[in-house]
């Protein structure tokens, strides 16, 4: 079993990785996506439900926003990589990509050296 500060450790490495693997374009991208009210507030409600997300009708009637607004926001995320889309039969799931935001953090958090 690994101590404490050792998972801490891992963890802030494996974040830096996947910010270092971020574009600039990438980053912002993800920001302009979620400086949107209805956008961040899908995003947030497929964070309290991960990682199995929900389905694009639940996420329109919790957050009484219509299907067609609805498709448009979902793309959007999608788009920048923060909401991941499978399909069950007839009904398209969402979910949030915790991966992708944690890297985003790590970016936006990262302090830049001079060289």
């Amino acid at each position: 079993l690994k101590s404490g500060w050792q998972v801490w450790l891992l963890t802030r490495v494996n974040q830096v990785d996947s910010c270092m693997n971020m574009e600039t374009t990438d980053v912002l991208a993800a920001l302009a996506a979620l400086a949107q009210a209805s956008r961040l507030a899908v995003f947030r409600l497929l964070v309290q439900h991960a990682p199995d997300g929900l389905s694009a009708g639940v996420i329109a009637e919790k957050l009484d926003i219509t299907p067609a607004t609805l498709s448009f926001h979902l793309k959007e995320l999608h788009r920048a990589g923060l909401v991941a889309q499978r399909q069950d039969g007839r009904f398209l799931w969402y979910s949030a990509n915790v991966d992708a935001m944690n890297a985003l953090i790590a970016c936006v958090g990262r302090t830049k050296t001079k060289s």
